[in-house]
């Protein structure tokens, strides 16, 4: 069983120090699902929301963002200082050579080696973060991505702890690399130390209770003060096929992994509104058609309509329950390691 925080084997210790927080105040989390292109829609939604509610800017309003996968690249350019609709243009201009549709003898080459090289997906990162490094973030971060090496998690984080000085020098675009290395579809990545880094996904698609944990044994939050928005990249049930219910490999290998990350997603929701309540716990991942969208696929439009739509419906419960509050402004400088 994968070990929590394999760098800090004494974490339950760290909760018992003091922290210069409020924690008092209102603390509020931004969670953000993985999603591959999809995350084009999780982008699109932010930029609506900021644009109905008078052109706020919606990272003003959280205290520690949490992301997966794409939802790892949102959330560390929120916190490089992009607005979402920078992130949309990002999706738009990147996603068509990331993703570059292939011929059906590259699509098969799949079943033995990823369906995509990394190196596009790596120069749009380069490109998009340039130098920054994890330090330079405006936010509290928390980046979910898996050691295939040592079989554990492995979570980055902004220096928000006197203890977190390891990773305030690792370079954004490193960390994008790592947290959206999608088995199948990318190769791991081996620019951090040489460390053998995956898609955190494989553990943490929706990475809600990781923003939760950290707020409370890292930074002495109570649960009381704790609000979590959750946006995933939308969702569709197709009808479960009875081949699966003594399926092997070909029968599980399309349908079993979106019933995996469905049920670990469904999990995490229930687990954070059982701590916080129904009204601190919000979630917004909306249905869609089936085969409408893919990780790698998508109409453009459509899923642009679709968060333009949802945008329109949550802009008021967004008001109602994160609005009020003005996350402090943080700086990690003075917590880097000499």
């Amino acid at each position: 069983m994968p070990k929590w925080h394999p760098r800090f084997p004494n974490w339950q210790s760290l909760c018992k120090e003091k922290t210069d927080l409020n924690t008092t105040k209102p603390f509020q989390i931004l969670s953000l699902d993985g999603g591959g292109i999809k995350g084009l829609f999780s982008a699109a939604l932010l930029a609506k929301i900021e644009d109905s509610l008078g052109g706020i800017s919606i990272v003003d309003h959280f205290d520690l963002i949490t992301g997966t996968s794409t939802g790892g690249i949102i959330a560390l350019g929120l916190a490089a200082g992009m607005r979402p609709r920078e992130i949309v243009q990002f999706y738009v201009m990147e996603g068509p050579s990331i993703f570059r549709k292939t011929r059906f003898w590259t699509g098969a080459k799949a079943w033995f080696s990823s369906k995509y090289p990394q190196e596009p997906l790596k120069k749009a990162l380069e490109k998009c973060f340039q130098d920054r490094v994890l330090s330079d973030s405006t936010k509290r971060l928390v980046i979910p991505s898996y050691n295939l090496a040592k079989d554990e998690v492995y979570v980055f984080k902004t220096p928000h702890h006197k203890r977190l000085t390891t990773d305030g020098k690792v370079s954004m675009w490193k960390v994008a690399l790592a947290t959206s290395a999608a088995p199948t579809y990318f190769p791991c990545c081996n620019h951090v130390d040489n460390m053998r880094l995956v898609d955190g996904g494989l553990w943490a698609n929706n990475p809600t209770m990781v923003g939760i944990v950290e707020a409370v044994s890292l930074l002495g939050i109570p649960l009381e003060s704790i609000s979590t928005f959750s946006l995933g990249t939308t969702n569709s049930i197709a009808q479960k096929s009875r081949s699966l219910d003594r399926g092997g490999f070909i029968q599980w290998r399309s349908k079993g992994i979106d019933a995996a990350l469905r049920g670990q997603s469904h999990g995490v929701q229930g687990q954070a509104q059982l701590l916080l309540t129904t009204d601190r716990a919000i979630r917004l991942d909306p249905m869609v058609p089936d085969g409408l969208f893919a990780l790698d696929k998508l109409n453009e439009d459509e899923l642009l309509a679709e968060a333009a739509h949802e945008a329109r419906k949550f802009a008021p419960t967004f008001t109602s329950h994160f609005a009020s509050h003005k996350a402090e402004p943080v700086s990690f400088g003075k917590n880097l390691a000499a």
